[in-house]
């Protein structure tokens, strides 16, 4: 089938000559609400990808869009057997969507990029060539955030929660913009918990990671599908679903306010040994007990949040559900 796209390789900026090694590559995109952006996007990815790759293939994961983005990919992969369309049955999450992309991929080298323009497509030679270097995930986090201020502060918090369930410093540069081998998926091949962090997953197969910092975009079409409130959210489902930190921290509490306890008892006995009288008054017993209790049911909230993932694992509930697909993913 012949392709709609420019079947010509043009000159691109930083792109070398060609001599260089050319390697099997797979571009995975998480699509949510993305109308606007995907022809766009994919008309930018072919020929830059016609001059970094031997061969390609563009995957594009629907993520329960409810406007016409399915409609669109199923129109692209029509127009060009390199890009392939995965629509899933509901809104899963875009790491669940990416997860789902990532095990469909079919070359030795994945990219993951987002469906919003602001990752420019000529960057993708940074990642490759720093992939190139003997790192198995490369990740292009931006020369310069352009996001807002509250988007970047949640940003901050989620790398931080990430720097702890990772465990590696690269945590702090850790972005949807990746490029990794393809094998390193095998670590995490049998994974079935419905809560999904790709990075962390893919701590499990490597240790060589290494960051390319890149230009980032101002987003132009459409607006970001993630809240600060949605970042916060994944921060904490990362900390409680792959990482011992809250229970450390819970421990931690426990042991400041038992110490605590132990100042006042001390303060209560030692005056009344002093000076022969008790610590008088309602409102210093009812703050003492408030303060207890409330370091009781913090410990509690974070036992509570751990069954409960332990809960829904044994519900066996899916990662994700693949409704159907578009494109056979062939070269053309």
């Amino acid at each position: 089938m012949s392709s709609t796209f420019a079947e010509t390789k043009p000159a691109i900026a930083g792109v070398k000559d060609a001599d260089m090694v050319l390697e099997d590559i797979s571009v995975v995109i998480p699509v949510f609400h993305a109308e606007q952006s995907l022809a766009e996007l994919c008309r930018q990815l072919v020929p830059t990808m016609q001059t970094l790759a031997r061969d390609f293939e563009i995957v594009l994961v629907n993520d329960g869009s409810s406007d016409d983005s399915w409609k669109i990919i199923q129109s692209l992969a029509s127009a060009d057997e390199r890009v392939r369309g995965i629509n899933l049955s509901r809104n899963f999450g875009q790491h669940n969507a990416l997860l789902c992309g990532i095990r469909a991929a079919r070359y030795g080298v994945i990219i993951t990029i987002d469906d919003d323009l602001q990752h420019p497509v000529s960057e993708i030679q940074v990642l490759l060539d720093k992939l190139s270097e003997g790192f198995d995930v490369v990740y292009g986090p931006p020369i310069q955030e352009q996001h807002g201020f509250g988007r970047d502060l949640a940003s901050k918090l989620t790398k931080m929660a990430l720097k702890s369930a990772m465990g590696v410093d690269v945590a702090r540069n850790v972005c949807a913009f990746r490029a990794f081998r393809t094998h390193v998926r095998e670590a995490f091949a049998d994974y079935r918990s419905p809560f999904v962090s790709v990075d962390v997953l893919l701590t499990w197969g490597t240790t060589k990671f290494a960051t390319a910092p890149v230009r980032h975009e101002p987003r132009r079409l459409g607006a970001s599908n993630y809240t600060v409130r949605k970042l916060i959210t994944h921060a904490f489902n990362m900390m409680t679903g792959f990482s011992a930190m809250p229970l450390q921290l819970a421990s931690f509490t426990g042991f400041v306010f038992t110490a605590f306890g132990m100042v006042v008892l001390i303060y209560v006995i030692g005056r009344y040994l002093i000076e022969g009288s008790v610590v008088p008054g309602f409102v210093f017993l009812a703050s003492i007990i408030a303060v207890f209790s409330g370091a009781q049911l913090f410990a509690l909230g974070i036992l509570g949040e751990y069954l409960a993932r332990m809960h829904f694992r044994t519900m066996d509930r899916p990662l994700y559900i693949v409704r159907e697909t578009a494109g056979s993913g062939k070269k053309s």
